[in-house]
């Protein structure tokens, strides 16, 4: 199946760049260019792309407004969107990721590392390496403090962790230091489609839109405390 990409930044000759290399991918296509975050969610919709990589800042509507946008919208349930940075750490992560972001990428990234982003995100996991999560916690520490009640229903986070398992709540600090479903089946020496399971179950109970929303919810409850390096 051929993943419908769709770029949104202000920048045509960064979009023009990210054209060539996507399309040049036998299992990807651009479907759409946008100059701003309004336009973004517009084409989200006509084109029925599959992944959206959305810089954070542009005028007018920016990147976190149509990134909220879309992941509030029923029918653009499927639409992942990848955040584009200049740098790792930025002031707007958390507020993206929490607005609906699968993850988010440095513009500085390898091509591969681009077009691996692309891949998953399209499958539906979130592009959260160990590198771009330090940043989030490194963004997270900045902003200082945290909520007690998590993004969705308003529920306070101890009733939603209340309502995970022991194995669970395990499979969710692992999933917040950065480790993928191999990773974390490997060292609790279970198969990966457990850990999947389980993975999926905390996002229900929890009310999160996926992988990146969890890391989040994680860091935000206080279940994971950052280490200050």
């Amino acid at each position: 199946m051929t993943i419908r990409v769709l770029l949104a930044d202000d920048q045509a000759l960064l979009r023009s760049a990210f054209r060539v290399l996507v399309d040049s991918e036998p299992d990807m296509e651009v479907v759409g260019e946008a100059a701003d975050g309004a336009e973004a969610v517009a084409l989200a919709r006509s084109r029925r792309a599959d992944v959206v990589l959305m810089d954070i800042r542009m005028p007018g509507t920016d990147g976190l407004a149509a990134t909220r946008m879309i992941s509030e919208d029923p029918d653009l349930a499927g639409v992942r969107v990848v955040m584009l940075t200049t740098f790792e750490v930025d002031e707007y992560v958390v507020q993206s990721l929490r607005a609906g972001a699968s993850g988010f990428l440095g513009k500085g990234a390898e091509p591969e590392e681009l077009l691996s982003a692309i891949r998953i995100a399209a499958a539906g996991e979130a592009l959260l390496s160990p590198v771009a999560t330090k940043g989030l916690i490194a963004t997270f520490l900045a902003q200082g403090g945290r909520g007690d009640s998590a993004p969705g229903d308003g529920r306070p986070y101890a009733e939603r962790l209340a309502a995970l398992t022991v194995r669970e709540r395990e499979v969710l600090v692992l999933v917040a230091g950065g480790h993928s479903n191999d990773e974390i089946a490997e060292r609790l020496e279970v198969s990966p489609l457990t850990i999947k399971t389980h993975v999926n179950r905390a996002m229900a109970k929890l009310g999160a839109r996926d992988r990146a929303q969890l890391v989040v919810t994680a860091y935000e409850s206080g279940l994971v405390r950052p280490r200050v390096e």
